[in-house]
């Protein structure tokens, strides 16, 4: 009689159903003992797999399937997420830092691949593994503000040159590898590459902007167009004999400008991210061998030797690829160290290929192993690296960029006056949204634009319009005698769109508009973090900056205006310059708080304060002004303790990326859902909240506010 597991593993949605379970859970339970989720998933297809529970069986069918699909997509998100502007405005030096990072670490893998035993194409291989690089430590430098910082820059846009060689070397060792291999079908593989490449890059690329630019907001169709494109490109690869990652690869830096930073990179992304890029790292850990894996790392083995001489290899040619830009570029040691530490960590490409080699029996168990040990040791090291080095790179002084400065920096003219629009949909918050719209269109002598939306239907006398038209009146009439109360003039609007959160960003273009005023919508649900919300479309396609309120009271009863400052940059001006606002208006008190290491001294901390006030002093008087300094190891007790129930709270929200496909937690996050007072984050155009969709912050931190 055959046993439960076995049962159970005959059929295909068990599998699948425990993976789901995986997902969902040991991430969240492994980022809580401060340890990277992706470890946790790791560990799990390591206690599912053949050497734990046997839950899990890498030969499956249903576990091929969808770890290839994991694979495919960790590569496509990887070219997705590559910033094609930073590289052609620094294209040369990226390339001249590319190939350093490149060849230096390929030469060092191919060294230690040869020490070792391995053949000279299995050496190639282990090289092409160190040339590559993800650029995991990127939220750190862009919560920092030193990403314009050229060695910031070049650093970044050197990943399109390392990913690309790296997997150009994997498919010629996995070509060679697979026998019969002539000069003559080298050159043709090489030449098809070449061709195949040209036909992704730049017939991808025009198909993408022509499907978007004809498909307008149908964000379904677009979605389903950008995994067609992966997946096409994907089989294309496998057509000419190169593998399928390469072409998964091309296709995200294909589609990436027609998908832009909008809402459906971000639907792309977290498809990828939720499911099938950690299903790929589960199937991961089926393929450790424990005892093997242990073996490697304790005893004085051939492998301890080979994972020890993998890990050093790797650092070391990475920090001399680093100092040699240093002496031709003439950059700093901090400058140095901070390119050093972005192109350490190895995830994305290096995990996609070692797979790739050894399935192909190209690299053994040993060295899959020691990539596993590399691929910890450098995700740590890393960004860890980045954190110390990078909080002093310097950035060029720039003036702030429309939308990130002051409010009134496109301030209302005669023609154009400044102008706030206020989305209403429900009479319990309109009041509150009013007055603080108020606050802003008195403070800049401009006006208020209460929008009612109306959700189109085929007929235009459907019954459902009807009501939602008398809805709408009802609110703008609620809303134009609030603003003569309020002593603002108020111009209301009401319109029919096929959207509503289209409808507000074509109203607030058409209207002028210098800043949107929002409550914080109530679909915050699964739903809402597949499909978006309304806030996060708004948050994607507005043309200046948005205000996300939630008001727990009057703006104009606000004392104390708090506001949590991480880094000093031109753009931290904006949250100060709201907040100047507020405070003119209640003769409130501005409390700027900025939270250090404990470690920091006095000296630093004194630098740090006087910085502050240089900062402020162009918009906050200060009799009104506080500079509070606090040192602690968390930021989010730091300033949740620092915050009283009555007082105000202004964030500053702006777009961060994703490593490798993996959600990154963040500071904004935890603040949005910890915090008992009134919160005001504001949006930069077209960037969504930090780290993660608006969606996961308000699903919550605010589960019974409505627009």
């Amino acid at each position: 009689m055959e046993s439960i597991t076995e049962v159970l593993t005959k059929e295909p949605i068990v599998p699948f159903s425990i993976l789901l379970v995986v997902i969902l859970t040991v991430p969240y339970f492994f980022e809580r003992l401060r340890l990277p989720g992706l470890v946790g998933l790791l560990a799990a297809g390591v206690a599912l797999g053949p050497n734990g529970l046997r839950l899990l069986q890498h030969e499956s069918e249903t576990m091929k399937l969808l770890s290839d699909i994991g694979l495919v997509y960790l590569m496509f998100v990887a070219g997705l997420e590559v910033d094609i502007e930073q590289f052609r405005r620094t294209k040369n030096r990226s390339i001249g830092f590319g190939s350093f990072t490149f060849l230096v670490p390929l030469i060092f893998g191919t060294i230690v691949g040869r020490l070792f035993g391995f053949g000279w194409n299995a050496s190639i291989l282990i090289g092409s593994l160190f040339a590559s690089h993800t650029l995991l430590a990127y939220p750190i430098v862009s919560r920092l503000g030193v990403v314009g910082n050229e060695a910031v820059t070049v650093t970044i846009g050197a990943t399109i040159f390392t990913d690309i060689g790296a997997l150009l070397v994997l498919a010629v060792c996995i070509g060679i590898h697979a026998g019969d291999f002539t000069i003559v079908k080298l050159f043709t593989l090489l030449g098809s590459l070449v061709v195949y490449s040209a036909v992704v890059l730049f017939g991808f690329d025009w198909a993408g902007r022509e499907f978007f630019r004809r498909t307008g907001g149908e964000e379904g169709n677009q979605f389903l167009f950008v995994l067609l494109a992966v997946f096409m490109a994907a089989v294309g690869a496998q057509l000419i004999g190169v593998e399928k990652i390469v072409g998964a690869f091309l296709a995200g830096l294909a589609v990436n400008d027609a998908v832009g930073e909008g809402p459906v990179k971000e639907k792309v992304v977290f498809v990828g991210s939720v499911l099938f890029i950690p299903i790929f790292f589960v199937d991961m850990g089926l393929l450790v061998n424990v005892p093997t894996f242990i073996n490697s790392i304790t005893s004085l083995s051939k492998a301890t030797w080979l994972t020890l001489a993998v890990v050093v290899g790797l650092i070391g040619s990475k920090f001399l690829a680093a100092l040699i830009a240093k002496f031709v570029y003439r950059y700093n040691w901090q400058e140095m160290l901070t390119m050093w530490s972005l192109s350490l960590p190895q995830v994305a490409a290096t995990l996609a290929a070692t797979l790739v080699g050894y399935r192909a029996k190209l690299l053994t168990e040993d060295m899959l192993n020691s990539v596993l040990v590399l691929m910890l040791v450098t995700a740590t090291l890393g960004p860890l690296i980045t954190s110390k080095v990078a909080p002093g790179l310097r950035v060029a002084e720039t003036s702030p960029e429309p939308g990130t400065g002051s409010l009134d920096e496109e301030a209302g003219t005669e023609d154009h006056p400044f102008t706030v629009v206020v989305p209403v949909s429900n009479p319990q918050t309109e009041r509150y949204l009013m007055e603080m719209a108020s606050l802003l269109a008195r403070h800049e002598a401009g006006r208020i634009v209460p929008l009612a939306i109306a959700k189109a239907h085929a007929n235009m006398d459907a019954p459902e319009l009807e009501t939602a038209f008398q809805h709408g009146e009802m609110l703008l009439n609620r809303a134009t005698q609030l603003s003569r109360e309020l002593g603002v003039e108020a111009a209301p609007l009401q319109r029919i769109d096929d959207d509503i959160a289209h409808g507000i960003s074509r109203a607030s273009r058409e209207q002028n508009a210098n800043v949107i005023v929002m409550g914080w919508g109530k679909r915050t649900g699964f739903r809402a973090r597949l499909f978006g919300n309304v806030i996060d479309s708004v948050l994607w396609a507005s043309h200046c900056p948005v205000a996300i309120t939630r008001l727990l009271d009057s703006p104009m009863n606000v004392q104390r205006i708090l506001v949590p400052i991480e880094n000093l940059t031109a753009q931290a001006v904006q949250p100060v310059r709201f907040a100047q606002i507020l405070a003119e208006a209640n003769n409130a008190q501005v409390t700027l708080l900025h939270v250090c290491d404990r470690r920091t001294s006095a000296a630093k901390i004194a630098w740090n304060r006087s910085q502050l006030a240089l900062l402020a002093s162009k918009w906050v008087p200060q009799s009104n002004l506080d500079i509070q300094i606090t040192p602690h190891e968390n930021v989010v007790k730091a300033i949740v303790n620092s915050t009283k129930p009555s007082d105000l709270v202004i964030l500053r929200s702006k777009r961060q990326r994703t490593a490798g496909g993996l959600a990154i937690s963040d500071v904004t996050t935890q603040l949005v859902q910890q915090l008992t007072s009134s919160v005001v984050m504001l949006g930069e155009p077209q960037r969504t909240l930090i780290g993660v969709s608006s969606n996961e912050l308000l699903r919550k931190a605010a589960p019974n506010a409505s627009t």
